[in-house]
């Protein structure tokens, strides 16, 4: 417990709580005996949508949080308050107006002249972060303990929120892993550090039911008023492991049948070395296997020349054996370009030129050494497709070589899966960059206009007389000013969201072009800075077919863009023109520019260029318009340089 350090007589009331009411948290302090509320500051009324401090009491303050306190959970809180003086925790509350949102709520004990005072703190916390994800989110405190989670945790694991809050963590991990966890756990946050998505670890989640799912895991921490929070991303990826699991029983697979294969091979030309009296059944034998074995086989003897061609070989490579048999080496269907690699690696590697000839195979079986190699193979028709290949010695009965044969399978189907399986890892690795990116940017970009509405509203009400009219207005219009860049930073989530997802529907109409672009010019004049001048030129025949509402955001964007870029005092032009078969529009500005390195990534999500880094800005607005162009059969192309302006260019085609 602390005491209070004032005279309580001589106490500048006034100013205290004129302070207190600058704050942006919510403070209330009330007598620890008879729960009596004896001040709360503005925004703690305004927060909870309280209209005085006569409608505040204890009784309230506890309905107002969305999961309701048993009564041993409060009196064991009174205790933590009584014998530590303090007690943190994050809370999800609601507002008698509608909505909700997390907040830190700290109690603090104070005695002042014999009488014991609480004193609230309540820190409001985004939590669009944790709702709008689509992945697993929660906050663990020090103690191992599940502060709160996000909707995909409850949906994913099967729970209700008041399960799992107030749960040491291992409630989700499966149970041979506990004492290893809580091990992992205590070092962790000993050693605060972010640990990326994926480690190369075998991890596992347990949802309520018993079953358990294999997981990808990261780690971020959060610190408030000296106490530290773990940030745990949860990510499912059965449908990956499913797919490395079927991957490697392919490639099993393959690697058994190519071996006994080989093997089989092996003894079977053996056993027609040793059996010369019996030389016509073997050779019988030995022409069945070939024809059968389901794998291109094709000997040549120790100069290369091709001696047998199997009828697998003539159906995968288009080639007659007779044309082959006698007359040429397997490098007539061998890639040219991976011979010359192969050439030049062994070079380097032997230290002398390799010429590019048949020892780039033969040389490794000479020496009975392994020789199973992944290759490309070209058809008659030109065509290519990969292989797995084997090349092996074939000796007589003094062990020497009298040739040699290679085996080759068709690994299309496995490269395809291996393909697909990279992309999507790919994939999933890019849209866990992506949400990273998503809620670096989207809390950076809400803070700024919503302290602009925090300041202004408590400003507006500093204005009581009618001779504040212009004063109050003009906080107003900033209040109205930063609602409308919140909402136009959801509407471009919202844009991206229904383009990734397919949802934009094209509605062709005919319209009058040059009547659009005056009349959203007209309306963007409010925007102008001081001196600034839009103008607009058409060309050809007014009336145009597009979708109108796409064309209204892209001519908005494009426009706003020129604004913001560009100094007072500066022309705007905007040129459009239809001919037969084509629309073009341009916006030209004379802004900061933007440069050759910055123009190649403008149409990415998020991107923002390195100039334009302290101005307002989602980086998503140029993405969306690249994108609601494509639909329109249109093009998007920019002419900029370094502060001498920009022009963005469309043209859509019939």
């Amino acid at each position: 417990m602390q005491q209070l350090q004032y005279d309580k007589d001589n106490f500048e009331h006034p100013l205290f709580f004129a302070l207190s009411d600058s704050m942006r948290e919510g403070a209330a302090i009330l007598e620890a005996v008879s729960r009596k509320f004896i001040y709360c500051n503005r925004s703690f009324l305004n927060m909870f949508g309280i209209d005085k401090l006569a409608d505040v009491n204890i009784n309230l303050l506890r309905k107002l949080r969305k999961d309701k306190l048993a009564v041993p959970t409060i009196n064991e809180r009174a205790k933590i308050i009584k014998e530590k003086g303090v007690f943190y925790e994050l809370v999800e509350y609601r507002c008698l107006k509608g909505g909700s949102f997390f907040a830190e709520a700290t109690a603090r004990l104070y005695s002042n002249k014999g009488i014991d005072y609480y004193l609230y703190i309540v820190t409001p916390v985004d939590k669009a972060f944790f709702e709008i994800a689509s992945l697993g989110m929660l906050m663990v405190n020090k103690s191992g303990e599940i502060v709160t989670v996000n909707s995909y945790i409850l949906t994913e694991f099967g729970y209700k929120k008041k399960e799992l809050i107030g749960k040491k963590v291992e409630i989700l991990i499966p149970q041979r892993y506990h004492k290893a966890h809580i091990e992992q756990r205590l070092h962790y946050t000993q050693q605060l550090q972010n640990r990326p998505m994926g480690l190369g670890m075998d991890l596992f989640a347990l949802k309520k039911d018993g079953s358990e799912i294999p997981v990808e895991v990261s780690l971020g921490n959060y610190c408030t008023d000296g106490h530290n929070y773990t940030i745990v991303f949860i990510s499912d990826i059965s449908v990956r492991k499913q797919a490395e699991i079927v991957l490697k029983d392919q490639k099993e697979q393959l690697e058994t049948k190519v071996n006994k294969r080989n093997k089989d091979l092996q003894k079977t030309l053996k056993e027609l070395e040793k059996a010369k009296d019996e030389q016509q059944n073997t050779l019988f034998f030995q022409k069945a296997l070939m024809d059968n074995a389901g794998a291109i086989i094709v000997s040549v003897d120790t100069s290369g020349i091709i001696q047998t061609f199997n009828p697998e070989a003539e159906k995968q490579l288009g080639y007659k054996a007779n044309d082959l048999i006698g007359k040429h080496t397997p490098l007539i269907f061998h890639d040219k370009t991976l011979l010359k690699e192969l050439a030049d690696e062994m070079s380097a590697t032997l230290q002398r030129p390799v010429p590019i000839d048949m020892e780039l195979f033969l040389s490794k079986a000479r020496k009975n050494l392994h020789n199973d190699v992944e290759w490309i193979y070209i058809r008659k028709d030109g065509t290519k497709f990969p292989v797995q290949l084997n090349i092996s010695a074939v000796t007589d009965e003094q062990k020497e070589v009298i040739g040699f044969v290679g085996i080759a399978f068709d690994i299309s189907k496995i490269k395809k899966i291996e393909a697909d399986l990279q992309r999507a890892l790919e994939t999933e690795k890019e849209l866990s960059e992506l949400k990273s990116r998503f809620i670096s940017m989207a809390s950076h970009e809400f803070r700024t206009p919503l302290s602009t509405v925090l300041s202004s509203a408590y400003l507006v009400e500093k204005y009581p007389d009618t001779e504040d009219q212009p004063k109050r207005e003009k906080h107003l219009q900033r209040i109205v000013s930063s609602v409308s860049l919140l909402s136009d930073i959801l509407n471009d989530f919202l844009s991206v969201g229904k383009i990734e997802e397919g949802k934009i529907q094209l509605k062709l109409a005919e319209f009058d072009l040059k009547k659009m672009v005056t009349s959203i010019a007209d309306d963007m004049q409010n925007n102008l800075k001081h001196q600034q001048k839009i103008i607009c030129l058409h060309k050809g025949k007014a009336q145009a077919v597009l979708d109108i509402s796409l064309m209204k955001h892209i001519l908005m964007n494009l426009i706003s863009n020129a604004i913001k870029f560009s100094p007072e005092n500066s022309v705007i032009a905007i040129s459009t023109e239809c001919k037969p078969g084509t629309i073009t529009l341009s916006v030209k500005d004379h802004g900061i520019g933007i440069s050759k390195e910055d123009q190649q990534h403008l149409m990415e999500r998020f991107f923002r260029g390195t100039n334009a880094a302290n101005i307002q800005g989602t980086g998503l607005g140029l993405h969306i318009v690249s994108k609601y162009a494509e639909l329109m059969n249109g093009t998007l192309k920019c002419e900029s340089e370094i502060d001498k302006g920009t022009t963005f260019t469309l043209v859509f085609k019939k």
